[in-house]
């Protein structure tokens, strides 16, 4: 499937992309999304000054993986807070562009909403795609909550300022919650859906729990496993 360039330039100083968020968060939307049939996720990881990524295509219906694939880039912006997007989404794009498998939706390992200006990484891909995006995160980056029960399914809203940006969601029995919310055409109901619709029985969905294991895994011995093509 076509991966669309973005819109916007990469090269930005830290004032002027939080500037370019405040103007993308307004065309952000939120509407239902049934579960896709294909949806990949998406995991990066830093090493020196690279940036890896990798991509699992992952089956709900059949709880199988689908296609792997392997990307890494030079790191082309600094680290700020609330400004992940523009670290992770370029090497995220090319890794994109190397499945060869029609897919329906994204799943990133960071934040939809759920973020001091409504654009996380979710988001600001997910206008770049124009397709659902969850972001379904390990910690909170802003918001407050009241803690959800210990079953799995249990949700508590997450909000800020009165608004709610996402949905702190258990995922297995006793285990820490995840932190869920839209990226972009989805909705809150529909993100929980997805997440518990990719549970294997662990804490992280299976596609950005694949895909940080692989990431992982190429950190730490410097090469791909589990069939993802060797990044260039």
């Amino acid at each position: 499937m076509q991966i669309p360039r973005a819109p916007h330039a990469w090269n930005l100083t830290p004032r002027k992309a939080i500037a370019l968020q405040q103007r993308l968060r307004a065309r952000v939307r939120l509407r239902p999304a049934s579960v896709p049939q294909r949806l990949v996720g998406l995991d990066c990881a830093f090493l020196d000054d690279q940036i890896i990524a990798v991509a699992v295509l992952w089956d709900v219906e059949e709880s199988r993986v689908v296609e792997t694939r392997g990307a890494r880039d030079r790191l082309r912006f600094p680290y700020v807070p609330g400004l992940l997007s523009f670290r992770e989404v370029p090497v995220l794009l090319r890794v994109l562009r190397r499945l060869q498998t029609p897919f329906q939706g994204v799943m990133c390992d960071g934040q939809g909403i759920a973020h001091p200006r409504r654009l996380g990484l979710a988001s600001h891909l997910g206008l770049i795609l124009d397709l659902p995006t969850v972001g379904c995160a390990k910690s909170r980056l802003c918001g407050i909550y009241d803690e959800p029960g210990e079953t799995r399914g249990s949700v508590a809203p997450l909000w800020d300022g009165g608004e709610r940006i996402g949905s702190v969601l258990r995922t297995r029995d006793g285990v820490k919650p995840l932190f869920v919310s839209p990226g972009h055409r989805v909705d809150h109901a529909s993100s929980v859906a997805w997440v518990l619709a990719c549970g294997a029985g662990y804490r992280l969905p299976e596609p950005t729990r694949l895909a940080d294991q692989l990431v992982g895994g190429y950190k730490r011995e410097g090469h791909f496993r589990g069939g993802v093509r060797p990044p260039s």
